[in-house]
């Protein structure tokens, strides 16, 4: 077998991915943790390793101390990333088997959603928006409010927001809708029904009063800072927290949830109203349903459906009506 340095490897590695078109932060993502356990592998050899020398026990002592001092979600990353690229190697006959089925992986910490907490928390939140309650240096309530409500209402994810475009938004009288460039370059469109219409119309035309007819062109951004440039995450995050904090909801976001919180929302509240997993999934951009199972299970439809047809109810119905008109 020929003997190839683990680092020209994944050089090889990187040429062979690069049709994928992986985003820069997936790559830059990969290389860290590829280069990161080579060099435990290496310092633990005592030389720069070769690519027969990823055996499962080499690799196994290698994560056990890289996950020392690395969260679970790190060391899942990681292990996936090598799974992948010792992958690669057995397709180009450089390894019999992929070690890494040897290698022990993190368990995946039960995934919960995080919507606004409080049922009537979204309506509170656009209506004090709408009503001008965030202070601003230069107030813009017609573009937060058109923010809010884009989040709230297709569940768009942030990068997908600060994606969209003027032109993004498409279709006659009562079939608009978005077009969405998710993840791993796969688009969707996303329905707009006439309320979420008008409050984007109403943005556009305090915009063009704001920054002239040129602002709003087809391929300018569709979410825009005061300046005019698009809207940067950091930005993003700002307003949102800001819209949280002047509407009086702040302690009503669960913590690790912020922007995301209001995907979250628009999830759990289709589940609750009867959506199937498949049209969640489709909506949400997920590339497979199973990502969509966690909203489902949320709101645990399905189980108190099942609960309620147990046939003790019907005799604890009769026992609370007696013991109401008894109170009565």
């Amino acid at each position: 077998m020929t003997v190839t340095s683990v680092a020209a490897a994944v050089e090889t590695f990187f040429v062979a991915r690069a049709p994928r078109k992986d985003s820069p932060h997936t790559t830059a993502a990969y290389r860290r943790d590829l280069a990161a356990v080579s060099a435990i592998v290496a310092e633990q050899l005592g030389r720069a390793p070769v690519v027969s020398d990823l055996s499962a026990p080499v690799l196994r002592a290698a994560f056990a101390v890289f996950a020392a001092d690395r969260a679970a979600s790190s060391v899942g990353r990681a292990w996936s990333v090598w799974r992948t690229f010792c992958e690669f190697l057995v397709a180009e006959e450089l390894l019999p088997g992929n070690p890494m089925s040897g290698v022990a992986r993190p368990r995946r910490p039960e995934r919960v959603p995080k919507p606004l907490q409080g049922d009537g928390t979204p309506e509170e939140l656009l209506s004090a928006v709408a009503a001008g309650a965030r202070r601003a240096r230069d107030p813009w309530p017609e573009r937060d409010l058109a923010v809010l409500a884009v989040l709230l209402l297709t569940g768009v994810r942030s990068a997908e927001l600060l994606a969209l475009r003027v032109s993004s938004l498409s279709g006659r009288s009562g079939e608009r809708r978005l077009a969405v460039a998710g993840k791993g370059g796969r688009f969707r469109y996303v329905p707009v029904e006439e309320p979420l219409d008008v409050l984007l119309s109403a943005y556009l035309a305090s915009r063009r009063s704001r920054l002239g007819a040129r602002s709003v062109v087809s391929a300018a951004p569709l979410f825009v800072a005061g300046s005019g440039a698009g809207l940067t995450r950091s930005q993003l995050r700002y307003l949102v927290e800001q819209c949280y904090r002047y509407a009086g909801v702040r302690d009503r976001v669960q913590r690790g949830a912020l922007v995301h919180a209001l995907r979250h929302t628009f999830a759990t509240r289709l589940a609750e109203d009867g959506a199937s997993i498949t049209e969640i999934a489709r909506l949400l951009g997920h590339a497979s349903v199973v990502t969509s199972e966690w909203y489902i299970a949320s709101t645990a439809v399905a189980q108190r459906e099942a609960a309620r047809a147990n046939r003790t109810y019907r005799a604890v119905e009769r026992l609370s009506a007696d013991v109401g008109g008894a109170r009565g």
